[in-house]
């Protein structure tokens, strides 16, 4: 049987929280441990700042940030899973990751409105 999924997360962001109430709601068959390290001291594979400035997992012992670890995420939830593994193809990859810093310059402002 495969590790499960290590995801980590900003709890004390609104919209991050949410997101992972969903993924947790999807995730029937616990494939994936969801650590908070916004708001606990969980321990963290990399610095902390930089966990918390973009989304980590890490699947199968490789740790990956942004598109990449929401790919990975998506794999693991059987729903999910067809996107997941489209983004296995590079140019999908890299697409998805685009989208994902665009997103970025616009979390802050999402933040504040979710709260």
């Amino acid at each position: 049987m495969a590790e499960p999924l290590t995801v980590w997360f900003d709890g004390s962001c609104p919209l991050c929280a949410r997101e992972i109430a969903v993924m947790r709601r999807l995730d029937r068959r616990g494939r994936i441990v969801f650590i908070d390290v916004g708001s606990s001291e969980a321990a963290c594979p990399i610095d902390r700042r930089l966990l918390l400035a973009r989304f980590h997992a890490r699947e199968d012992g490789q740790l990956l940030s942004g598109a990449a670890a929401f790919a990975a995420m998506w794999r693991a939830i059987p729903l999910l899973r067809p996107f997941g593994l489209a983004a296995r193809n590079r140019v999908v990859l890299r697409w998805l990751e685009a989208l994902y810093l665009r997103f970025l310059h616009v979390r802050p402002m999402l933040q504040r409105w979710v709260r």
